[in-house]
């Protein structure tokens, strides 16, 4: 029998001054998505550390974390093994200094030898967002709730 086990994820959710929310479009084991950035906790990690790790292991982007946002309260198996249910956790994050990561302008600008793992970051504009944008089940309810909030706020 297989283990079950928990998978907590932690991910950043980072708007620029021009109001533009950073995504990432990554290809891993031939599938292609757009996410929040962030990743898994490692043992003996704390949660904002694991996001601040993160964010200087893909982007060499220093942050700063702002407040909680959302985590998930309910059952949601990973994508990539059956046996792992996900818990995620969302921050808002600021940018500790100028900004140290390229971006694109295209979904999934990726070059043609990427091989089976590679990840690209760009900037959607908040008032464009949508949870069609994201793959996972878990984004598409947080950009669904930063939608809504742009809504309100407007």
């Amino acid at each position: 029998m297989d283990e079950k086990r928990f998978n907590v994820r932690v991910y950043g959710i980072l708007i620029n001054d021009r109001n533009e929310l950073l995504v990432s479009d990554e290809l891993i084991k031939g599938i292609r998505f757009t996410k929040f950035p962030g990743g898994g906790l490692e043992w003996g990690e704390g949660i904002e550390a694991c996001l601040k790790r993160e964010f200087i292991e893909e982007l060499n982007q220093p942050i700063e974390v702002v407040d909680h946002y959302y985590t998930t309260d309910y059952f949601q198996v990973s994508a990539f093994n059956e046996n792992d249910q996900l818990l995620s956790i969302y921050y808002v994050v600021k940018m500790s200094g100028l900004q140290c990561f390229k971006t694109k302008d295209k979904p999934f600008d990726f070059p043609l030898d990427a091989g089976e793992k590679f990840e690209v970051q760009r900037w959607i504009a908040l008032d464009e967002i949508s949870p069609d944008d994201f793959k996972w089940p878990v984004d598409k309810v947080v950009a669904e709730k930063i939608k809504s909030r742009i809504l309100l706020s407007n």
